[in-house]
């Protein structure tokens, strides 16, 4: 690396300590853009798109919203009529976009190959896939079933997650990587929760109902896991990966094996947070 990109990377660092201390202070917007700016400059070939997803917007709904839009276009219903969907959703529910903000702010944290505000927003279609849920599930609030179904649908093709309109989901959500995750239709995972790809939360058979998993606030669930029927992940619980729960969770338990069974306790209060994806198990 020769002197010049070296300056220009120390730079860098020095702008995303600015950028942190903003994003901190509640103004995350205005560091998105900041960053966004830096990263134009720095990437001359990536300007353009820099500059119509973020540098355009005014604010994070207007930007999510032609992001996400252009993201679900399709052949049926233009990007325009997406993105009209999107802000009806955005202007009756200002929620949804506080969820957002406190998503991409759980994911810089927790996801040590994010180094920066703005990428999970441009490039993680974990948390594009997320933000399209909560448009569905709004407009399945709102008994618009057809539509609610059509982004769901556009989402499981384009990003690979498949998660039901009617499907609850808190804020401070992170989906690593998310290929492959499936959520069902009256799933729950509450606050601060973090998920890894190709996770299940699904029902049993044909019965009807309440009938899929309640994932409570801080718990881990490792790659490929799969949680089925009604039964509860208890606050602070971690699933171990490729694990296979079918029966509650206590609260702060870990649990892995097929089928999962409490092997001992997360080393943290909020495994959702920690990430730790290791597991001790108990000495014999």
């Amino acid at each position: 690396m020769n002197t010049s990109i070296n300056m220009r990377y120390a730079t860098e660092l020095a702008e995303e300590s600015k950028i942190a201390e903003i994003a901190t202070a509640g103004s995350l917007w205005q560091a998105m853009r900041r960053e966004v700016k830096a990263r134009a400059e720095f990437e001359p070939l990536m300007a353009t798109y820099f500059q119509a997803t973020v540098l355009n917007h005014d604010t994070l709904e207007g930007a999510l919203s032609f992001l996400l839009a252009g993201k679900l276009d399709s052949t049926v219903v233009s990007s325009m009529a997406i993105r009209e969907i999107i802000q009806e959703a955005f202007a009756a529910e200002p929620a949804i976009t506080r969820a957002a903000e406190i998503d991409i702010k759980a994911t810089r944290e927790r996801d040590p190959a994010c180094n920066s505000y703005s990428t999970p927003f441009l490039f993680y279609k974990g948390f594009q896939a997320l933000q399209t849920h909560r448009v569905a599930h709004w407009l399945w609030s709102q008994e618009r079933h057809s539509l609610a179904f059509f982004l769901q649908n556009q989402v499981s093709t384009i990003f690979g997650v498949d998660i039901h309109p009617a499907a609850t989901v808190g804020c401070g959500v992170m989906f690593d990587h998310a290929t492959g995750l499936v959520i069902g239709e009256t799933a729950v995972v509450e606050d601060d929760v973090s998920i890894l790809h190709g996770v299940t939360l699904g029902g049993t058979g044909k019965i009807s109902g309440d009938r899929h998993p309640k994932v409570r606030k801080g718990v881990l669930i490792g790659a490929n896991a799969s949680i089925i029927g009604n039964i509860e992940i208890g606050e602070g619980a971690k699933v171990g990966a490729g694990s296979v729960v079918m029966k509650d969770v206590p609260a702060h338990a870990t649990v892995a094996g097929v089928p999962a069974k409490i092997i001992g306790t997360p080393g943290a209060e909020s495994p959702a947070e920690d990430m730790g994806q290791c597991i001790d198990y108990p000495s014999t």
